[in-house]
């Protein structure tokens, strides 16, 4: 009897080894799994992330071509078409020495007239110090507002028949919403340090002193879009009571007001004008890592000034 009870409890000790031996087997195998696809992400992260990267244009070139710098979507300081990444690729593109001529391939409704101005002034520098490279801007769907404005500082803009163009003009957009508070019974506070730091508040009946102001302030940008427009296109403006009153026309129509010179597409100018077929892309693009680094930074920012009950304004 005391052999049987032995030999139970000497099975029963084999089979509690053997069950905790399986599961630390099973545990050992879990973690395993885990750690190759830890590693598998990290991997194609990594991959990811090369792929994204561009390729500076200037470290493939190694003959005679045409060099390419994209403004596309809303020209602002945060995007792809922001005067820093604009300026670096035009740099870029007009210090090559195989670049026989520069095309500015434009697709945009406009934006900042701060960072139009920026890379306006960065192309009349660039020009003045590589006089032998021609530039041309050769507009895809649309080229207005500040498109436009950088696109005067070309040689010569070429279109599609259909392309917009013009726009020549600056706004300034905002709500009143003074109707809707007093409907629903809704008071508006508001505390300033200085008579118009709360300048056209939505929330307030509009004020004739700060509409003037406002007014005044669109008209001088104006005025300094209208010269640059005079500057680049010289005689070849026609004369029109509505070329600057912000008005857009077709690329055909443009060619007879004298905005731009005539069609053409980006392979077209780089053979027929340029003479260099070859095209080497220079234009400048967000990363994954910064769109996602700009993306986090820009939710921190915001959540902590909601937090702290600050608010900004700007001017489009």
């Amino acid at each position: 009897m005391a052999d049987s009870n032995d030999g139970q409890w000497e099975r029963g000790v084999i089979e509690k080894l053997a069950f905790e031996a399986l599961k630390e087997q099973r545990r050992a195998r879990r973690w395993g799994i885990f750690f190759k696809l830890l590693g598998f992400a990290y991997v194609s992260f990594i991959l990811f992330l090369a792929m994204d990267w561009h390729v500076d244009g200037e470290s493939i070139s190694g003959s005679k071509h045409t060099a390419l710098v994209e403004i596309s979507g809303v020209i602002d300081s945060k995007g792809d078409s922001s005067a820093d990444r604009v300026m670096g690729a035009l740099q870029s593109a007009f210090k090559d020495k195989n670049t026989q001529g520069v095309i500015l391939r434009v697709n945009s409704p406009g934006g900042s007239p701060v960072q139009a101005g920026i890379i306006y002034d960065e192309i009349r520098r660039l020009r003045g110090l590589y006089p032998a490279i021609p530039m041309y801007a050769v507009v895809e769907d649309i080229c207005a507002s500040g498109g436009y404005y950088i696109a005067a500082a070309s040689d010569r803009i070429y279109v599609d028949k259909a392309s917009l163009i013009g726009s020549i003009g600056v706004v300034m957009d905002g709500w009143g919403f003074t109707g809707v508070m007093d409907k629903l019974g809704v008071e508006r506070r508001v505390l300033t340090a200085g008579e118009n730091k709360a300048f056209l508040d939505p929330f307030a009946p509009s004020d004739p002193k700060q509409r003037e102001y406002a007014l005044s302030m669109l008209g001088e940008i104006h005025q300094q879009f209208i010269d640059v427009v005079k500057k680049g296109r010289g005689t070849r403006l026609k004369e029109s009571s509505e070329l600057f009153s912000g008005l857009i026309w077709t690329g055909q129509r443009s060619i007879e007001l004298g905005l731009a010179d005539g069609l053409g597409s980006i392979e077209f100018v780089a053979r027929e004008v340029v003479k260099a077929e070859s095209i080497i892309d220079f234009t400048q693009k967000q990363n994954f890592a910064e769109r996602v680094a700009k993306r986090f930074g820009a939710g921190v920012a915001e959540t902590f000034g909601q937090s702290l009950g600050i608010r900004g304004s700007g001017l489009r």
